[in-house]
């Protein structure tokens, strides 16, 4: 680390990953650390993209508050404490997500607290399953594009000889040379099935492997933007070679990830308020904006909006000298995913011993993945062991809106019996439930009007998964990295030094597929 006051424009960049094509983003020039007084920040929201946000404002001595209306850090990464009924804790969540390896800013953030990333495991596979009794696993597909993607078909049952040759091989070119931000101009009028429709996939890889993708954004296939469908190709298959198996936290999230962050945090002079609920913002007569909580009402030099959609738009309802009209109505517009399901169940048997980790689903109602936590979670394993039970997660995205929610958590019941039988004779001895609509949606049409890191007012930056973005990131790696990008902007304004970004590379890696593309796209 350079001394307090260098001015170093060459910084100093480690490579985390493995993919040598990696693309670096430095951040801006400036001085390492505040001299004299230092500027105040208020950061709203304590999700992955206000923690990204005020760890590098606080890294560079900005006297940063970090609001958080719930009780616990982690955003929609959060978790907190349960009774079970034989009297022992637990830890509930909103599921499970998966850290894959391209999410170089996020786990940049991450090792602050931890620089070997000791509290994530690597789980062996991601199999996929489809009802028909068709399965496709990744275990063994090859990291490096091309031979990422032309292994994964090659391994796959759902992609025949025939059903190669009845593919649209033109349809399907701009899939191989993606760049950003172009492939929204390119096709972010059309969704993503209409897409997979045009390059005319097998109907069972169509299920099996692209839907399986398409819902991890929370949404139906036939809403979601096709630009962000290709974006998440390029990203895992032929952007990346850091291949499409990814580590999961080794404990629930608090204790393997928010408490030791925010004790970083903490160590670096952040005032962290939990469970308290910003009000509304307004600018201050001499610049700055004032913070008003239900009982308090404090003046900053710069304001982090890193809401959830809901939450943003809330906030700027109540706050009409925010920023401009044009602005606004941007947020105003933003649109959230249909509701999800999480169930967690405390089974008094274990399933079978072959039951992988982590299972995507298709063909199997509403069900979506099943995860067996005890093969990865310390305090699932430790209450298995005990107990002689498992602790099984299932997932429901994209639900019905007119479905009942007791009938939905029956149906997932129902399903998970399907597809590991041996739970139909277990007695369910506890169970959770969590129903939630806050995710981002990425309607077709949607990019241009999405607002982006920056907002009319210099002082007021906007960061989350929801925030338009011109690099190749996307759900928590897109979170992260517009919480530095948005602290960035400000730390720019300041003269300090801002944090240095990764991402896959931003355009298609494998000259012979541009090639094509340029002559038959």
């Amino acid at each position: 680390m350079p001394v307090p006051g260098h001015r170093n424009r060459q910084q100093h960049v480690v490579r985390r990953g493995r993919d040598r094509r990696a693309r670096t983003l430095m951040g801006p020039a400036g001085l390492a650390r505040v001299r004299g007084q230092a500027p105040r920040a208020a950061v709203i929201g304590g999700g992955i993209a206000g923690l990204a946000a005020a760890t590098a404002l606080a890294e560079r001595g900005v006297k940063v508050t970090l609001y958080e209306r719930r009780p616990q850090l982690g955003g929609r990464l959060a978790g907190w404490p349960v009774e079970l009924s034989d009297g022992s804790g637990a830890t509930m969540s909103r599921g499970f997500h998966a850290f894959f390896r391209q999410y170089y800013n996020l786990r940049g953030l991450l090792r602050r607290a931890d620089p070997g990333l000791r509290m994530l495991t690597a789980l062996p596979d991601y199999p996929l399953q489809h009802s028909a009794g068709l399965r496709d696993s990744f275990a063994r597909v090859p990291r490096t594009p091309p031979w990422s993607a032309l292994g994964f078909v090659a391994q796959s049952p759902t992609f025949g000889l025939r059903d190669l040759a009845r593919m649209n091989a033109r349809a399907a070119l701009p899939l191989l040379d993606i760049r950003v931000p172009d492939v929204y101009e390119q096709l972010d009028g059309i969704s993503a099935r209409d897409l997979l429709d045009r390059i005319r996939f097998p109907q069972a890889a169509h299920h099996l492997a692209f839907e399986v993708f398409s819902r991890s954004f929370f949404a139906d296939p036939r809403e979601l933007s096709a630009a962000e469908l290709a974006l998440m190709f390029h990203i895992y298959f032929l952007g990346s070679s850091e291949g499409l198996l990814f580590d999961v936290p080794n404990e629930p999230f608090p204790a393997a990830l928010w408490e030791p962050l925010a004790g970083y945090l903490a160590g670096h002079g952040a005032e962290l308020r939990t469970g308290e609920s910003v009000e509304s913002i307004r600018p201050g007569r001499h610049g700055g904006s004032h913070v008003m909580t239900g009982d308090t009402e404090s003046l900053y030099d710069a304001v982090v909006l890193a809401l959830d959609t809901p939450g943003l738009q809330h906030l700027v309802a109540r706050s009409p000298q925010l920023a401009d009209e044009e602005w606004r109505e941007k947020v105003r517009q933003l649109r959230v995913a249909p509701a999800f399901l999480v169930s967690r169940l405390w089974l008094d048997r274990p399933v079978s011993a072959d039951r992988p980790g982590f299972l995507g689903t298709s063909g199997y109602g509403c069900l979506d993945n099943v995860s067996v936590l005890e093969r990865w979670e310390g305090e699932a394993a430790r209450w298995s062991a005990r107990s002689g039970g498992s602790v099984v997660e299932l997932h429901a995205y994209a639900t019905d809106p007119q479905a009942q929610r007791p009938a939905q958590q029956d149906s997932l019941l129902a399903e998970l019996h399907r597809v590991y039988p041996e739970t139909r004779e277990a007695k369910v001895l506890d169970s959770c439930h969590e129903w939630n609509a806050d995710c981002p949606l990425f309607p077709v049409g949607g990019y241009a009007d999405r607002p982006g890191v920056r907002t009319p007012d210099p002082t007021v930056t906007l960061a989350g998964d929801l925030v338009r973005t011109d690099l190749p990131v996307a759900l928590m790696e897109r979170a992260a990295t517009t919480g530095f990008l948005a602290a960035n902007a400000l730390l720019a304004q300041w003269g300090l030094r801002g944090q240095t970004l990764w991402t896959v590379p931003d355009k298609g890696r494998t000259g012979l597929l541009r090639t094509l593309n340029r002559l038959f796209g």
